[in-house]
């Protein structure tokens, strides 16, 4: 890696870890018809960062977007973009969605041969590096890539299958992995509301990816105050952590 890769993504690195509990609204659940108009909304709201689902329609049955929305919100927003690969050849298309704006870039272990190639290559462009992970698939499968990621984003649903609810085996892995790294950053995805966001935090989960929850509501900003109010009473051994400071652990 380049040194000057190596300051990139150092300090994207660092603008989550300070960021954290964090909140991201999942833009798919946005209206694009009016995709300026909800950015400005959740950006008021307090939003601090944003989670993009890139979906091809092979690796998961659905089809979202690509770069060009990635571009268009990176033109309008400083806020952290969130791109999380579901997609059957994440690689392919890693250096183009970092040239869209991409600040972290999440593949899934199922979608490569070798994740620790993968990790390093994403690593090369200078964003920070996700690895993420179906609740259907082994943990086996995570264990070379762990020491050569930033984050591990846990899906508490199957990637790409929406009205599903929230499965409690994720918060088993936060836990899990949060006993034995507990510098990494680890994010869930899937079925998160304020009923069960405080459980989430409580295992150890830095990063919350929300969409109807907050999308869906008719006040974006009560929506993302009660989710963060839900992370301070989940906060892990009582430790009074506020929106926007990382917990001491």
């Amino acid at each position: 890696m380049s040194s000057d890769a190596n300051r990139n993504r150092s300090e994207r690195i660092r603008v989550f870890r300070e960021s954290t509990p964090m909140v991201l609204p999942s833009v798919l659940n946005a209206d694009f018809g009016d995709l300026g108009g909800e950015l400005q909304r959740l950006t008021d709201a307090g939003a601090r960062a944003l989670h993009l689902d890139v979906m091809d329609g092979h690796f998961v049955p659905n089809l979202t977007f690509g770069m060009p929305i990635v571009e268009g919100l990176r033109r309008h927003t400083d806020l952290p973009l969130d791109v999380h690969l579901m997609i059957s050849d994440p690689l392919r298309y890693a250096a183009p969605m970092v040239d869209a704006g991409a600040d972290m870039l999440t593949f899934h272990v199922e979608a490569v041969d070798d994740p620790v190639a993968a990790a390093q290559t994403i690593a090369d462009l200078g964003v920070a590096v996700g690895v993420a992970i179906n609740p259907d698939a082994s943990m086996d499968q995570l264990e070379p890539c762990l020491d050569h990621v930033d984050m591990v984003l846990i899906m508490s649903v199957q990637a790409g299958f929406g009205g599903q609810a929230f499965n409690p085996i994720a918060l088993e892995r936060l836990r899990s992995l949060r006993n034995r790294y507990p510098d990494l950053l680890l994010e869930a995805d899937g079925g998160i509301k304020a009923s069960n966001i405080a459980e989430v935090r409580a295992a150890g989960c830095d990063c919350f990816v929300v969409g109807s929850a907050i999308l869906k509501s008719d006040d974006y900003g009560k929506a993302i105050d009660e989710l963060n109010d839900q992370i301070a009473a989940g906060n892990p051994s009582g430790a009074d952590v506020s929106p926007g400071q990382e917990a001491t652990r």
